[in-house]
């Protein structure tokens, strides 16, 4: 079970009693914060990607109120955004769709962490199930999600100016 991985992974930094599992399906970003009593865009969401080579993957975790957006994501990774399949996501990434986490990776895919995260305190990512969770400041989001980097790949959550 995925949400096994990624406690045994939260357990060298002493953090695995902190993942929250609960009764309900947290799979969506509504359904997450809904459960977890937080505002939608404190869902941190992982989306997993194709990756550059076209066999692998790479994630891109964003604020729950983020959208890809197609030209940036391209402008910054030099191709175009696919998104695996749920069936390549669970063979590729070690976790199904509604539970998908930067943490307890089958492979060590790149990570990068989305700007939109950057306006919060603490966010909640899942934790390889579609009830699982676990809050974590940004910096610790980032460590642990060994992210390679911080980019700017989603639309839809900035003001408009």
């Amino acid at each position: 079970m995925s949400v096994e991985n990624v406690r045994a992974y939260f357990r060298q930094f002493s953090r695995e009693k902190d993942i929250i599992e609960l009764k309900l399906s947290s799979a969506t970003v509504d359904l997450a914060a809904e459960h977890l009593h937080v505002e939608p865009e404190r869902i941190a969401k992982t989306l997993a990607f194709r990756g550059e080579d076209k066999e692998g993957a790479m994630l891109v975790v964003s604020a729950g109120d983020a959208k890809i957006d197609n030209k940036k994501f391209r402008h910054t990774f030099g191709f175009k955004a696919h998104m695996l399949s749920p069936e390549e996501t669970l063979d590729l990434v070690g976790h199904a769709v509604g539970g998908v986490c930067p943490f307890a990776l089958n492979k060590d895919w790149p990570v990068f962490m989305d700007e939109s995260l950057k306006r919060f305190g603490t966010v909640f990512p899942a934790c390889g199930s579609s009830n699982s969770a676990i809050e974590l400041s940004i910096d610790e989001l980032y460590k642990f999600g060994n992210a390679k980097e911080w980019v700017d790949v989603c639309k839809g959550w900035q003001e408009e100016s």
